[in-house]
């Protein structure tokens, strides 16, 4: 079963449905509109199916994550990868304020704290191996301080777009690999 979500969510936020809501109106303009079932009675359920559709959409395409295996193995090639995938993730604002909103909702819910956590989990062990596997400069605690620092980095640009440029942002995330990945191709 699929909930039908919208941009609202964010909006008028997923915190404020009342706990006998459908979800429907919650949950109107969402960028998963499509997928929801608006029958969904039970809001747990809801904003379970909800976290998982939005996660779906954050995800890189195959062409993406092949091209991730192409070009050097050193740090300008992370560098460069990091830009990419901020400017993706950036892209989908509705998405990544919607898993914000889910995250918070996740305080008080354990259900949908079991889900997130789960599927986060899983992309960040994804991300892990992924990075192992091609060969690029830096481990598995590089790869979580990558995503720590660049989902609040992407946070900021979202929420705060005048605290940082974005001229600023890119040369943060710049810094952020350097400082966090020694000279040279294919160091460890």
């Amino acid at each position: 079963m699929r909930v039908r979500a919208g941009r609202a969510g964010v909006q008028s936020g997923l915190v404020g449905a009342a706990p006998h809501d459908d979800g429907a109106e919650a949950l109107v303009g969402c960028p998963f509109q499509s997928d929801v079932r608006a029958d969904v009675g039970d809001r747990d359920e809801m904003l379970t199916q909800a976290g998982e559709r939005v996660y779906e959409r954050l995800e890189p395409d195959e062409a993406l994550l092949a091209s991730g295996y192409q070009g050097p193995r050193d740090r300008a090639r992370v560098t460069e990868l990091m830009h990419g995938l901020v400017d993706r993730v950036a892209a989908f604002p509705t998405g990544f304020l919607a898993l914000l909103e889910l995250r918070l909702e996740a305080t008080r819910r354990p259900e949908s704290r079991e889900v997130l956590t789960r599927r986060i989990r899983a992309d960040v062990d994804t991300n892990i191996n992924y990075h192992q596997k091609s060969g690029l400069p830096g481990d598995a605690t590089t790869v979580v301080l990558l995503y720590l620092a660049l989902n609040w980095l992407i946070l900021e640009a979202l929420t705060l777009p005048d605290l940082f440029s974005a001229e600023h942002r890119r040369d943060l995330v710049t810094t952020l690999v350097d400082r966090l990945l020694p000279d040279g191709p294919g160091s460890q």
